[in-house]
């Protein structure tokens, strides 16, 4: 499995589907080859010192590692955004929701859980709020 190291292919996969859990966001984006899948760590300075976000991002790989490389797709990148819960939860958890987020990032469109409402810009207008149903009184 393939790394991600530029700041380019963690900001593509920003534009995808996003699931939350407690111990990480799960990020994906479908690249359009057929390359095997690649991933990439990141955990921000708001978690912790070095010392702390090197251990979260050691236990993400780790669960990387074991769990669920058979469930991602060829052709996706994926990005694990560490959370401070991620130190405190036991790791038989961590990977349950792994793949518990594995399974939900490619449910297909439409579905719950898919990542659809985070597709839509968040300054989309919305054509029906505000508008009031028209009475027509002859």
């Amino acid at each position: 499995m393939e790394r991600l190291k530029r700041r380019a292919d963690f900001r593509a996969a920003s534009s995808g589907s996003r699931i939350p859990t407690g111990g990480f966001v799960l990020l994906s984006r479908p690249r359009g080859d057929e390359r095997g899948a690649r991933i990439g760590f990141t955990v921000s300075k708001q978690v912790g010192n070095a010392v702390v976000r090197n251990r979260v991002r050691r236990r993400l790989r780790e669960m990387v590692r074991i769990s669920a490389s058979a469930a991602m797709h060829d052709g996706h990148d994926y990005v694990l955004i560490g959370r401070r819960t991620a130190l405190t939860l036991p790791f038989a958890q961590m990977q349950q929701q792994f793949d518990t987020a594995l399974h939900r990032i490619h449910l297909p469109r439409g579905g719950k859980g898919a990542g659809d409402s985070h597709n839509r810009s968040l300054h989309q207008a919305d054509k029906t709020r505000g508008v009031k149903p028209s009475t027509d009184e002859h």
